[in-house]
């Protein structure tokens, strides 16, 4: 009973682990994931070198091994670098089904509307990447939403992203000189 119980089945004289194949199924997936996890950084060495084909090849590569959030993302960024925003924005929204927590997706997807001039559709999905569990960069998606508010002549609202971006990142420039920018018209 107590071997039972402990996941272990007595089978004759020998006792068998039943969730055995469990932990190499578990290790075989680390494996799986680390070599593409690999393969993805051999892909953004790549596209680092402006290698965009090589780059989008690698990034495929690494998602048939094991699909990851992170993968996905970079993989649509790569795209888009190409021209193919609508093929990025495919794969923003195949990460999203990966990992709805990642936030990178989602304001990248804003990113790609905007430059199809598809304005509108871009706030929802930059307010949920400032939202999102995990993005580190959340000044990226209040720097596009104060582009956006700015377009529309929203002056306060856009000068209140613009401050966010900077309470986020206090160095980053492009927030700053959009923010001094917007400031000195009415000056």
């Amino acid at each position: 009973m107590g071997a039972e119980r402990a996941g272990v089945r007595v089978c004759g004289r020998r006792r068998v682990r039943r969730w055995a194949s469990v932990g190499f199924i578990a290790r075989g997936r680390r494996s799986l994931r680390h070599l593409a996890e690999v393969v993805a950084g051999e892909a953004y060495r790549r596209q680092s070198e402006s290698d965009l084909e090589g780059a989008v090849q690698l990034y495929e590569r690494s998602v048939r091994i094991y699909p990851t959030a992170e993968a996905r993302t970079y993989l649509g960024w790569a795209l888009s670098l190409q021209g193919n925003l609508t093929g990025a924005i495919r794969e923003c929204e195949r990460a999203i089904v990966l990992d709805p927590s990642f936030g990178n997706p989602y304001n990248d997807i804003g990113a790609y509307l905007i430059q199809l001039g598809k304005w509108d559709e871009a706030v929802p999905w930059l307010e949920r990447a400032i939202e999102s569990e995990r993005y580190e960069a959340r000044h990226y998606p209040c720097m596009n939403l104060g582009r956006f508010y700015q377009r529309r002549m929203d002056w306060a609202r856009a000068k209140q992203a613009y401050m966010q971006a900077l309470s986020l990142s206090p160095d980053y420039m492009p927030a700053l000189l959009s923010l001094r920018r917007m400031l000195s018209r009415f000056n």
